[in-house]
Order: structure tokens, then C-alpha cells, then sequence
């Protein structure tokens, strides 16, 4: 199997298990929204993006960096040094989880009182755990991923996923009665729960495979010791912009958490109205733009081994092949989910939190308007910073970030405090930040790799195909609703949509014979399709 193949059966393994994992994840937003509404998920975004900034902090640029080093060593032949990499990380990541936990056992209360969103306390609170065990679980998947091994981190991943929707969902209808406070600290309480589930599988694989990983260290055809304080000297100099580059995103939504709140107080909203604009935006609109990442995150983790290999290699073609695979893959995919949004807006979130006010539903599909534009710029962005990452020049990504990030704070102080645009001035921030950081991550890839991209094949195409299919979906749902009503209409529109994209990237020649070996008897559909020259 070709690298580029492999790259692509890594990317696809990921996407898999991050399917089921989106999916697992709907199940638990969705219900979850409809349990608390807009007020419940106001207290617990506003704890998660906290829980999730001090979790980058511990942990976030490891996983790569292990991922990084454990590739090089094994392109080298130095397996005994590679597995070195994994156990002095694990040790690291270990120490980093517990002092985070620590600092958010003593710190919550004075962090939630600071934001103005005090009731959050127990939300956040609930996600000390968390802290302690996932970058535990961190180590092994940077450890399997520099393996190329991409099946430990989709089992783990799922694990992680179902354990938080079964423990979060049931504490949640448990604690409901005490108060949507306390109610929010228990759905909260997932993360930890799916960290605890995921760590666990983790170590459990890793018990497993140890016989064919002791088999392979005795293979080393490298002696040279690679000593701790050259481990952590190099883990860190790829993991501080890496993290820095991470928890840029977990800054901007900390930001909004206490920018949004307080702006829209300022122009006279109570704290309890501003509380539920904010769980419209970051509970209800947010969730479903994140799901489309679960591709572009899955393309990331894929893309930086094997960017390295190839890099360690100094093979320039096989970079630039890579870089084309992914970007075209992001697109491919990108252009359909928000462009698909975006027409479906209010219809989505009518259907998927039904139980919420009809004002309630028409403002949230209004959020999910803007923040649609956002995705394809979002998923380019965990691409390229991923190529970058690869290369070498992670300090690049953080840098374009952080302009995206200081562009995001003046758009949304001064949007929010607008009545008529209030908290979808947030939205229009994050759309804005994530489109700079995508051109400017675009333009240094194509400066240090001089790669030359064919714009017809990765870009045009795939954006005429997302265009008709969106046309093609509106239109059917317009149909549909007079005949069949809103809430079967949308769902009958968003399989025309899947349909109708499917055959335009047939009919445009957008796929080729190595996108169809990536579905089961994908070769065979190929050949069928030239057959009856529906493919050139």
C-alpha cells in the first residue's frame, strides 16, 4: 500500500469511529438540550470551554508531539527509542493532568463568580476527574498514531463517547429535580466518566499488543541512546506552539463565555437572558457545527505522521501528494456540511430540539445561519495546521490563529452590544476568525512546500457539486413541507441532499478510482460506472 494510501486508510479509520462518536454526541446534546433548554446549557458551556482551555494547557500539544517523535524514530529503525518517547510522556502527561485537576478543584468557584455566570460552579466542577485521566489516555493514542496504528484512538474514542452520553444523560434526568444548576454539574460529569472509559481502553490495547511491541523494540537497528533530558527538551519544543496554537480556540469560546455575557448585560439583558442566548449559541447552534469537524480532526491526526515520515524522508513529492490529498478531502467534505446547514437551518434545529419555544427555535436557526459559513474555514484550518505541524512549523498556525483570535475579541465586543444583532454577533467573530487563519495557513503551506494545486480538481469541483446539492435540498424541502410537514420534510431533505451530492461528484468526474477503494467493493462500483461511461 502506496503512504498516501495509508494516509487516506488512517484518515478514514478516524473519520469512521468519529461518526459514531458525533453520533453518540448528538444523542447526548440533543436530548440533553431538550432536558435543560437553553438555560442548562448556558451553565454548562459556560463551564466546558474553561474545562477544556485547562485541559489544552496540561496536555493538548503532546499527543501530537509524541505522534511526531515515534514516527521519525520508527521511519529510522529505532523502535526501542520510540517506545522511550511514549513512557517519558506518559509521565509527563500524568504530573500535567493532576496539577490541572488540582488547580480546578480550588479554583472553580472564583472562576465562575469572575465570568458572572455563578450558577456554572457545578458544572464545572464536575469535570475535575476529566483532567486527571484524559491526558493519560493522550499518551497512548500520540503513541499508537506515530505507530500509524489508528485503531486504538477510534476504540478509545468511542469508549470515551458512550460512556459520557450513558453517565451524562442519566445523572442529568437524576439530578433535574434539584435545580438545572446541579442538573448541568451531571451532564458535566460525562467527561469524566468518558475519560475514566477511554483510559482504561487504552491500556487495556496497550496490554494486549505489548508482546508484538517487545518483538519490535528487539528490531531496533539503532543503538545511540536517546536520553530523557533529549525526549523532553524535544517534546516540548514541538508541544509549547502546538499548545499554544490549541488553546488559542478554548481561549476565544473562554472569551465569549465572559465577553458575550457581560456585553449583552451591558445593553440591558438580565444575566439570566443573556445566560440563555448563550446556550442558543454554544449548546444548540455550536454542537451541530462541530460535527462536521469530525472529519477534518480525523484528516489532522492522520496527516501529521505521516507528513513527518515523509519529511524525515526529505520525500517533497509524497509532502505535496499528502497536502493535496488532504485538502481536497477537507473540501470535499467541508462544502456540503455548510452549505447543508446553512439552507437548513431553522428546519434542523426544529427538528432536533423540538421541545424548546417556537421564539427560541427561529433564534437559534438564525445563530446556526451565520456560524454555517464558518465550517469550511474551520476544517481547513485543523488541515493545514496539521501539514505545518508535519513540517516542522508549528509556530505558524499559532501565529494566524492568534490574529484571527484578537479579530474575533473586537468584532464580538462591538457586535454583541448591538440589540438587533446581540449574540449572533458572536457568531459572525467566529465565522470572521477562522476564515483569516485559514488563508493565512494556506498561503504559508503553499510557500514552504511550493506545492502547485490544481484548483479545477480540489477546489471548483467540489464547490459546483456542494452548490447544486444545496439548491437541490432547499428546493425539496420547500416541496415537501406543504405535503408531508416540517419535521419529516427536513429529514427527507437532508437524504436528497447526501443522494444528490453523491451523483453531481460522479457527473462532474470530482472522484477518481482511489476515492472509491476507500468504500467496500469500491472498485467494482468504479468499474461499473466506466463501464456505462458515467465516469471518464
Amino acid at each position: 500500500m502506496s503512504k498516501d494510501n495509508k494516509f487516506l486508510r488512517g484518515a478514514a479509520i478516524l473519520s469512521i469511529a468519529g461518526i459514531i462518536v458525533k453520533i453518540l454526541g448528538a444523542i447526548y446534546r440533543i436530548p440533553l438540550s431538550n432536558i435543560i433548554k437553553p438555560e442548562g446549557m448556558g451553565y454548562y458551556q459556560t463551564a466546558y470551554p474553561i474545562y477544556n482551555l485547562l485541559l489544552t494547557l496540561s496536555n493538548a500539544g503532546f499527543p501530537v508531539a509524541i505522534a511526531k517523535l515515534v514516527s521519525e524514530r520508527n521511519a529510522l529503525g529505532d523502535y526501542r527509542n520510540a517506545h522511550k518517547v511514549f513512557k517519558v510522556s506518559l509521565v509527563g502527561l500524568s504530573i500535567g493532568g493532576l496539577l490541572s485537576a488540582l488547580f480546578l478543584t480550588y479554583g472553580a468557584k472564583p472562576i465562575v463568580d469572575y465570568i458572572g455566570n455563578s450558577n456554572a460552579y457545578y458544572a464545572l466542577l464536575a469535570m475535575v476527574p476529566a483532567l486527571v485521566f484524559v491526558p493519560i489516555m493522550a499518551a497512548f493514542r500520540g503513541f499508537f498514531q506515530g505507530s500509524k496504528n489508528m485503531v486504538p484512538t477510534a476504540v478509545s474514542q468511542i469508549s470515551e463517547q458512550l460512556l459520557r452520553v450513558i453517565i451524562g444523560l442519566s445523572l442529568t434526568l437524576l439530578l433535574l429535580e434539584y435545580g438545572k444548576p446541579i442538573a448541568a454539574g451531571g451532564a458535566s460529569f460525562g467527561a469524566s466518566a468518558g475519560g475514566m472509559a477511554g483510559a482504561l481502553t487504552m491500556v487495556i490495547i496497550y496490554t494486549r499488543n505489548r508482546k508484538k511491541i517487545t518483538t519490535r523494540i528487539k528490531q531496533s537497528t539503532i543503538d545511540v541512546e536517546y536520553s530523557v533530558k533529549n525526549i523532553i527538551m524535544d517534546l516540548v519544543l514541538i508541544a509549547i506552539p502546538i499548545t499554544i496554537g490549541s488553546a488559542i480556540a478554548p481561549i476565544m469560546d473562554t472569551i465569549d463565555a465572559s465577553l458575550v455575557l457581560k456585553r449583552l448585560q451591558f445593553i440591558g439583558y438580565t444575566e439570566a437572558y443573556a445566560n440563555e442566548l448563550y446556550g442558543q449559541l454554544k449548546g444548540m447552534a455550536q454542537t451541530l457545527i462541530n460535527l462536521p469537524q469530525l472529519f477534518s480532526i480525523a484528516i489532522s491526526m492522520s496527516m501529521v505522521p505521516s507528513i513527518s515520515d515523509a519529511y524525515a524522508r526529505h520525500a517533497s513529492k509524497e509532502i505535496k501528494d499528502l497536502l493535496s490529498s488532504g485538502v481536497r478531502m477537507t473540501l470535499l467534505i467541508g462544502f456540503p456540511c455548510a452549505l447543508g446547514l446553512f439552507v437548513l437551518s431553522t428546519p434542523i434545529i426544529d427538528l432536533l430540539y423540538f421541545s424548546n419555544t417556537a421564539e427560541t427555535i427561529i433564534s437559534t436557526g438564525e445563530i446556526l445561519a451565520y456560524l454555517s459559513i464558518g465550517v469550511v474555514f474551520l476544517m481547513s484550518v485543523q488541515t493545514l495546521t496539521a501539514v505545518l505541524q508535519g513540517l516542522g512549523k508549528a509556530s505558524i498556525p499559532v501565529r494566524n490563529l492568534a490574529i484571527g483570535a484578537i479579530v474575533k475579541v473586537i468584532l464580538t465586543y462591538t457586535l454583541t452590544a448591538i440589540p438587533s444583532i446581540n449574540v449572533k454577533g458572536a457568531a459572525i467573530s467566529t465565522v470572521a476568525a477562522y476564515a483569516i487563519a485559514a488563508i493565512l495557513d494556506f498561503i504559508s503551506v503553499l510557500r514552504i512546500t511550493r506545492a502547485k494545486i490544481n484548483y479545477k480538481y480540489i477546489l471548483f469541483k467540489p464547490l459546483f457539486s456542494a452548490v447544486g446539492m444545496a439548491i437541490i435540498t432547499r428546493l425539496g424541502y420547500i416541496i415537501l413541507d406543504s405535503i408531508i410537514g416540517k419535521k419529516l420534510a427536513t429529514i427527507v431533505a437532508v437524504f436528497i441532499g447526501v443522494l444528490s451530492y453523491a451523483i453531481l461528484l460522479v457527473l462532474t468526474g470530482t472522484l477518481d478510482e482511489d476515492d472509491f477503494k476507500l468504500i467496500p467493493n469500491g472498485d467494482k462500483v468504479f468499474r461499473k460506472l466506466k463501464r456505462y461511461k458515467i465516469l471518464k
